[in-house]
C-alpha cells in the first residue's frame, strides 16, 4: 500500500510539474532523486551516475543522433521540395487536389526522418506558400500539415520507437515492421476524409489545376527517387537482418550524403547548420532519456512494477477494458504533455500493467505511439500545432486546431482497429523476423 501509493504521488507529481512547464528531464530527475532519498536510502541516490551512463552508452539510442541526421541532410539538400512537387503532379487530380500532396508529402518524408515535429517544419515550410491564391479552405490546408506530420513517429524509422524500445526492452526491428502497415493505413484514412470532405462540401478545395505534360510528371518522378531508396536500404537491411536500425541508420546518411554530392549541395556551411541542429535536438532527447532511465532504477528497486502487477491481476480488469482506460487516460494527458514526454513519462507505470494483462509489447508500442500522434495535434500543448502556426505567422492558431479535428477522429479509429485486428501490427514482424 505505501509502495503504491508513493507511486500515485508521483506521478501525479510529475504530471503537474511538466503542466506547469518546467522541463521534462529536470521533473523526472527530480522526482527519481526524491523517490531514491525518502525510501530508499543513499546507495540508490549515489547510482545515478552509474545509471546515466548505461542510458547513454545504449548502442540502440545511436540511432537517434543518425536518423536525426538523415533528415536534416534531405531537408537542406532540398530534397523534400522536389518530392513535394512531384507528389503534386499525380495527387493533384484526386478529390482535395493538393491537401492529397501534404499528407502523401508527410508520409513520404516520415519514411526517412523519424520525427513528427521536424515533418511538420519541413512540410509546412513548402506546403503553405503552395496554397496561396488557391482558394482552399485554411483550416483543412492547416489540419492536413499537422495531422499528416504526426505519421513522422508511426512510419519508420521512428525517434519514439528507439526510445521505447530501449527503456522496455523490446527489438526496434520488430518495432519498426509493426507500425508499417498502421502508419500506411492511417496515410489512407486521412486521404479518405479529404475525399469525402471535398466531396460532402466542394468549395474546401480549390479548383484543380491543369495537369503537366505526362512527360514532364514522368521525368519528375526521379525526384522520388532519392528518399525511396533511402527508405528501403535503412528498412530493407534491418529486414533482411542484415543490420541493426543503429547501423541502418547509418546507412541512411552514408546515402544522404552522397546524394546531397550528386546534387552539388554539401558545402561546409550546410554541414555545420545539419550538425549543430543533430546536436541540440539528441542532447535534448538523450537528457530525457537518461533521467528516464534512472526512473525506472528507482520505481524497480521501490517494486513499483511488482505491486502494479499483483493490483492488476487482484482488481481483474479485461484487455479491453484496459485499453480503454488507458485511450482515455492518454486523451487526458496528451492534452497537458508533449509526446515524447508522454511516453518516456509514463513507461515505468503502464508498462508492467501491461505485461500483466499478457498484452504483447510490440502490440503496445505501437498502440503507445498512435497515442502520443494524438497529443501533438491536441490542445493546449499539441506540438504540431504551434509548429504549423509558427510557419504560417498570420491569423489565429484556433484555424490549425479546428482543420485537425477530423484527422484526430481518424487517430482513434485507427486504434480501434488495431484492438479488432491486432495483426495489423504484429503479422509483418512475425513474417520478417519469425
Amino acid at each position: 500500500m505505501i509502495t503504491m501509493t508513493a507511486a500515485a504521488a508521483g506521478f501525479f507529481l510529475l504530471v503537474g510539474l511538466m503542466a506547469l512547464g518546467l522541463h521534462v528531464a529536470f521533473v523526472m530527475f527530480a522526482i527519481s532523486m526524491l523517490g531514491a532519498i525518502f525510501y530508499l536510502g543513499w546507495p540508490a541516490t549515489l547510482e545515478f551516475g552509474t545509471q546515466y551512463w548505461g542510458a547513454t552508452n545504449n548502442f540502440v539510442l545511436v540511432a537517434i543522433p543518425l536518423f536525426v541526421l538523415l533528415g536534416e541532410l534531405l531537408v537542406r539538400g532540398g530534397f523534400t521540395d522536389r518530392m513535394y512537387r512531384s507528389l503534386s503532379d499525380w495527387l493533384n487530380p484526386l478529390p482535395g487536389g493538393l491537401l492529397h500532396t501534404n499528407i502523401g508529402a508527410s508520409a513520404m518524408f516520415a519514411a526517412v526522418s523519424g520525427s513528427s515535429v521536424a515533418t511538420a517544419a519541413t512540410i509546412g515550410t513548402v506546403a503553405i506558400p503552395a496554397f496561396k491564391g488557391r482558394n482552399y479552405d485554411p483550416r483543412l490546408v492547416l489540419g492536413t500539415i499537422a495531422a499528416g506530420a504526426t505519421l513522422g513517429i508511426l512510419i519508420p524509422p521512428s525517434i519514439n520507437m528507439i526510445i521505447y524500445g530501449a527503456m522496455t526492452n523490446t527489438s526496434v526491428g520488430r518495432l519498426y515492421a509493426a507500425g508499417v502497415i498502421p502508419g500506411l493505413l492511417l496515410t489512407a484514412l486521412f486521404m479518405a476524409v479529404i475525399v469525402v470532405a471535398c466531396w460532402w462540401k466542394p468549395s474546401l478545395a480549390g479548383a484543380v489545376a491543369a495537369p503537366a505534360p505526362l512527360r514532364d510528371r514522368l521525368l519528375r518522378l526521379i525526384d522520388l527517387l532519392p528518399p525511396a531508396a533511402i527508405f528501403v536500404v535503412v528498412m530493407g537491411s534491418i529486414y533482411l537482418g542484415w543490420a541493426t536500425p543503429t547501423e541502418s541508420a547509418a546507412l541512411g546518411v552514408v546515402m544522404s550524403l552522397i546524394l546531397c554530392a550528386l546534387y552539388r549541395k554539401v558545402s561546409v556551411k550546410m554541414l555545420h547548420e545539419c550538425f549543430v541542429t543533430t546536436v541540440s535536438v539528441t542532447a535534448m532527447i538523450m537528457l530525457i532519456a537518461a533521467a528516464a532511465f534512472y526512473l525506472n532504477f528507482v520505481l524497480g528497486l521501490m517494486g513499483v512494477p511488482q505491486a502494479l502487477a499483483d493490483f492488476v491481476s487482484r482488481l481483474g480488469a479485461s484487455q479491453g477494458q484496459m485499453i480503454v482506460i488507458l485511450t482515455v487516460f492518454y486523451l487526458i494527458l496528451g492534452c497537458f504533455l508533449d509526446a515524447l514526454a508522454m511516453i518516456i513519462g509514463t513507461i515505468p507505470i503502464v508498462f508492467p500493467l501491461v505485461v500483466a494483462l499478457g498484452i504483447d509489447p510490440v502490440w503496445f508500442g505501437i498502440y503507445l505511439v498512435v497515442m502520443a500522434e494524438l497529443a501533438l495535434i491536441t490542445p493546449p500543448v499539441g506540438m504540431n500545432l504551434y509548429v504549423v502556426q509558427g510557419i504560417r505567422k498570420e491569423g489565429l492558431i484556433t484555424d490549425v486546431i479546428v482543420g485537425t479535428l477530423p484527422f484526430l477522429f481518424m487517430m482513434l479509429l485507427l486504434v480501434l482497429l488495431l484492438w479488432l485486428f491486432p495483426d495489423l501490427a504484429l503479422w509483418l514482424p512475425r513474417a520478417s523476423f519469425g
